[in-house]
């Protein structure tokens, strides 16, 4: 009798809550009820044994905590084949190197493929976040069916991945798919980054409410208060009950979205862009406006031949199951 294999993608750091899956791993700061176990196959929204724990590990380097973090949940049966990380950073995916981590300085050029390898005895690798997302909605979500694909993650920042003829694309250093990073405004807000007017600063989640709150400051009519400053997730509702305000700031964020990614279908050419993160779930006030600022952009019409533009179907869960590829194309290469 075969023993069963599991895979364990591990989440990004800094630590927070975290969906944890027996098999799969990823952060997931907002679902409460996540479901308890089944079988991974395709068109399947959920991973398997998703459970949620708090990482935060007080007293303890990031890597002794990573360590704690993985002993806890690893299987008591079954064997697991190999160890993948989703990161919130830059990533060489071949060399298996972190480049930074946000909120851990001490992680400069880590490698940390090689330290969980060697603390765990199995086959590790690591990916940026953006990336495995991409890769999840390709294998099981969104892409399903098509070999061209660009996913662009809209949230607190911009992010994306980039797959083409099956492949997901890295560059010649593994930091293609910085998406988020086009310049659209030369000299508009400076992006966290440091550059100015990038697509990241002026169409992020960070983005709309550095927007709004300034409008507010200057006494813009608005059912929103300054008091404390809106969420994104509050502009969005606001806009969904008719706040003029929430609406213009939301359809400019769509507005820009659509200019680059006009740009980006000029340079890769996809059949499918997918559109998640937090603020895509906007809905139209954000999508409408989008898909108008790419018809209006885009070079030719030929570009839009056979093109699906639609939001993630994995929500949070793309870079889980994305890591979960990843995690079975070390095993099986």
């Amino acid at each position: 009798m075969r023993t069963p294999h599991s895979y364990f993608p591990l989440p990004p750091l800094p630590f927070s809550h975290y969906t944890l899956a027996h098999g799969h791993m990823h952060r997931n700061r907002h679902r409460r009820n996540p479901p308890a176990c089944g079988a991974v196959r395709p068109r399947r929204k959920h991973a398997p044994g998703i459970r949620k724990v708090d990482t935060r590990q007080p007293g303890r380097s990031p890597e002794e905590a990573l360590f704690a973090l993985v002993e806890s949940i690893w299987p008591q049966e079954g064997r697991v084949s190999a160890i993948a990380a989703a990161c919130p950073g830059p990533v060489n995916r071949a060399r298996g190197i972190l480049h930074t981590a946000p909120n851990i300085p001490e992680w400069q050029e880590y490698p940390l493929a090689e330290h969980l390898q060697a603390r765990f005895g199995v086959p590790a690798a690591i990916d940026n976040d953006a990336n495995l997302a991409a890769l999840g909605e390709w294998r099981f979500g969104a892409g399903q069916g098509h070999h061209h694909i660009l996913y662009l993650t809209v949230s607190t920042g911009i992010g994306g991945g980039i797959i083409m003829d099956d492949h997901l694309l890295h560059g010649a250093h593994g930091l293609a798919g910085e998406l988020g990073h086009l310049t659209i405004l030369p000299n508009g807000p400076v992006c966290g980054c440091g550059q100015r007017g990038h697509l990241e600063a002026v169409a992020s989640g960070t983005a709309i409410a550095r927007q709004v709150r300034a409008a507010l400051e200057a006494g813009s009519p608005s059912r929103m208060s300054l008091n404390p400053p809106p969420t994104t997730r509050e502009i969005a509702q606001a806009a969904a009950e008719g706040d003029s305000l929430a609406q213009e700031a939301l359809s400019q964020a769509g507005t820009y979205l659509g200019v680059a990614l006009a740009d980006y279908l000029h340079v890769f050419n996809p059949t499918c862009l997918i559109i998640g993160g937090g603020v895509a779930r906007s809905g139209d006030v954000l999508l409408q406006p989008l898909q108008d600022a790419l018809r209006t952009h885009v070079m030719s019409p030929r570009y839009l031949d056979d093109l699906v533009v639609t939001t993630a179907a994995l929500e949070d869960n793309a870079g889980l199951l994305g890591a979960l590829v990843l995690a079975q194309q070390v095993t099986s290469p």
